[in-house]
């Protein structure tokens, strides 16, 4: 694909002096906050403490364009949890600090997970199947931030079609090993106990495009989001995650609607809660590719603002300077150039991506 129709595609601890640093160079633009803001909706991004603390342009950066924050790795539970009975908050406790300095909201990601879980803990699921290996780091983390967090990603990534579950669970997570569908549940009930006031979210990917394991993935979803309200368990909202990959799978602005109003007719809000695009196949011109990422940028958010129940967008990232897309095997570059799937590029100045977030928000009715 040489170019997509826009039609077809439908602190403290942290070492900042924030008061000292100068303004950028398109400060005069109104920050992306600012233009979600006035529609009565959230924009932010995910972050790192170290790099907020190491990067002083970058942290002044988010500071003057987010809304809302959530952290990329640090309060996931191998970091959070590293050892059996050892809790560690500093990073997500660095990350707050930055952003009460900058009256900046917060959201936690995520309390369960099937990735990555660490050693200890899946020896320990081995051996008993003891429900406080699952609901403990709930309770730590939601009393912890308790009435500091905007939300929540309680459960994340809980549906796969491919491993064969009727419904389309991840049945390869460690979790739905150790005690079945129940979990999901579950844990909704141990994080509405640890905070009453947060919103708790369930989080998936790759619901936004045009393809039939797509599709299987949104029935699924709908699925789990059914069961989920039968249990009156308390769930709040839906994270549609966003990353999009339009030299792949083609975005259908009619498909993603519909399933935006299925997920809404369950009563629950929607936010785009990582929201990128991966631009490796795209034209080998930089022009031309960002011009590409804008367009599906623009599509893909006028059809999510467009639904009512929506909340507003965080993109995974704000700088190609720190993007995982630039690091994953499937979506990096061979010639190591960074991918351009966030607003602003490795230099920090302002891409037609960033263009077309504002121009999203501002058309917004």
């Amino acid at each position: 694909m040489t170019g997509i129709s826009r039609r077809n595609l439908l602190a403290a601890g942290l070492g900042l002096a924030a008061t000292n640093w100068p303004r950028r160079a398109d400060a005069a633009q109104e920050s992306l906050t600012k233009g979600a803001a006035s529609k009565g909706l959230l924009y932010g991004c995910a972050v790192g403490s170290d790099r907020l603390a190491a990067d002083p342009p970058f942290a002044a950066l988010v500071a003057e364009q987010a809304g809302i924050l959530v952290p990329e790795w640090e309060l996931k539970r191998n970091r959070v949890q590293p050892a059996e009975g050892q809790w560690n908050f500093s990073g997500g406790d660095a990350i707050y600090a930055f952003a009460a300095q900058h009256d900046i909201k917060l959201r936690g990601h995520t309390l369960v997970w099937y990735f990555d879980p660490p050693a200890w803990l899946r020896q320990k699921l081995q051996a008993t199947r003891s429900e406080s290996l699952l609901t403990d780091m709930i309770t730590q983390s939601c009393a912890h931030f308790r009435g500091r967090m905007h939300s929540w990603d309680v459960i994340n990534e809980v549906v796969e079609p491919p491993e064969g579950h009727p419904n389309g669970l991840r049945i390869n997570s460690p979790w739905y090993q150790a005690f079945g569908e129940s979990y999901l549940a579950t844990s909704f009930h141990a994080a509405r106990a640890a905070d009453s006031h947060a919103l708790l979210f369930y989080g998936d990917y790759d619901v936004e495009m045009n393809a039939d394991w797509q599709e299987k993935r949104r029935t699924a979803v709908l699925k789990v989001l059914e069961s989920l309200k039968k249990q009156n368990a308390p769930i709040d909202a839906f994270g549609v995650q966003g990353h999009l990959k339009p030299y792949k799978v083609r975005f259908d602005e009619e498909i993603y609607a519909r399933f935006l109003r299925d997920v809404a007719g369950f009563g629950l809000k929607i936010m785009i809660t990582e929201f990128d695009v991966a631009d490796r196949g795209g034209p080998a011109d930089v022009a031309k590719r960002d011009a590409d990422v804008a367009s599906i940028t623009r599509s893909f958010l006028d059809v999510s603002l467009a639904n009512p129940s929506m909340l507003g967008v965080l993109s995974w990232g704000l700088s190609d300077r720190y993007s995982w897309l630039s690091n994953y095997p499937d979506y990096k570059w061979p010639d190591g150039q960074l991918s351009r799937g966030l607003p602003y590029d490795g230099d920090l100045k302002p891409k037609p991506m960033r263009r077309a977030l504002a121009q999203a928000f501002a058309a917004k009715a």
